[in-house]
């Protein structure tokens, strides 16, 4: 079976509004007998006359004033389809975004990017998923508007990303801990007992193979899956926590961090969306908040803080 042609949608709704071949054909800028020859087709096409002859005029069939509402509907539909996009009315936009992310950024950044959403689009709601994975698959069906996190193997090539910060690790415990004490070494550091957190469950990290070079390796006694499990334990017991300092900032509080005495490297933290959603304006607006959120959101000085 042959597809229908859509462009026959607009000659009739044109005919049917203007119920007379020598209107339409000026509507259309089309001569009177290319009019009457694209009548014929649709003629054929519905099975049915659309318009037949009541005196000197023409008059729609039953058939005919079934389809009028309903082909004006879709003919406008399509021309809202094919309009540039209206300028962003955040006042009156009601949506709701997904964003996947990484453990600590709703506590972190959530208060201020829902702060900020609230003052400019109060119609619009936040839907924080926990990432488990890098794999792009949920950017790619739509069910995750917006991804962070450190861009991986697992990411699709033609996903888009944009750094929203640096950041480092830094070692935490309880006050009163002995590493709040004095100055922390490679050697103190090595010495106590840590908590190493992989969501993968491994059970070495980037600051064992920083320590190796010097002779040092420190006691895993615990792995978890993120850092505010690793965090509530240290707040508990004597364990060290090594977190990344941004993304724990609120979750920290009440703690003792510090500088670590060795260097792992630092992880970029970037947002993630598919490339449908570049031109869409709700979404461009949203990446600039979550943008601006991020990056006015400032770390600890680089001197060790409670």
């Amino acid at each position: 079976m042959s597809k229908p042609d859509l462009n026959q949608l607009i000659t009739l709704d044109v005919l049917l509004t203007e119920g007379s071949v020598a209107r339409a054909a000026r509507r259309l800028r089309l001569s009177p007998s290319a009019m009457s020859r694209a009548l014929a087709r649709l003629r054929e096409t519905t099975g049915d006359p659309l318009l037949v002859r009541a005196g000197r005029g023409l008059v729609p069939t039953p058939r005919a004033l079934e389809l009028r509402e309903q082909v004006g509907q879709l003919v406008q539909d399509a021309e809202a389809v094919l309009r540039p996009a209206e300028k962003l009315d955040l006042a009156q936009l009601v949506r709701t975004f997904t964003l996947r992310v990484g453990d600590g950024f709703v506590e972190n950044f959530g208060p201020s990017l829902i702060a900020r959403i609230g003052e400019e689009a109060p119609g619009v709601r936040l839907r924080f998923v926990q990432k488990q994975d890098k794999d792009s698959a949920p950017l790619r069906d739509g069910s995750v508007d917006l991804d962070t996190g450190v861009v991986g193997e697992g990411t699709g090539p033609e996903v888009r990303t944009r750094a929203l910060f640096r950041d480092r690790f830094i070692g935490v415990v309880r006050m009163g801990h002995p590493l709040s004490q004095g100055e922390v070494t490679p050697a103190r550091y090595a010495a106590g007992r840590h908590i190493l957190v992989s969501r993968r469950g491994l059970d070495k990290g980037p600051v064992d193979d920083v320590l190796k070079p010097l002779g040092l390796e420190r006691e895993i006694v615990t792995i978890v899956g993120g850092f505010a499990s690793a965090l509530a334990l240290a707040r508990a017991t004597e364990l060290i926590a090594t977190v990344p300092e941004r993304h724990t900032g609120n979750l920290r509080e009440g703690l003792f961090s510090f500088v670590l005495p060795v260097f792992p490297p630092e992880i970029t933290v970037s947002m993630l969306w598919h490339p449908r959603m570049d031109a869409d304006p709700a979404h461009r607006w949203l990446r600039g908040c979550v943008r601006e959120v991020c990056t006015h959101n400032s770390p600890l000085d680089r001197g060790a803080k409670g």
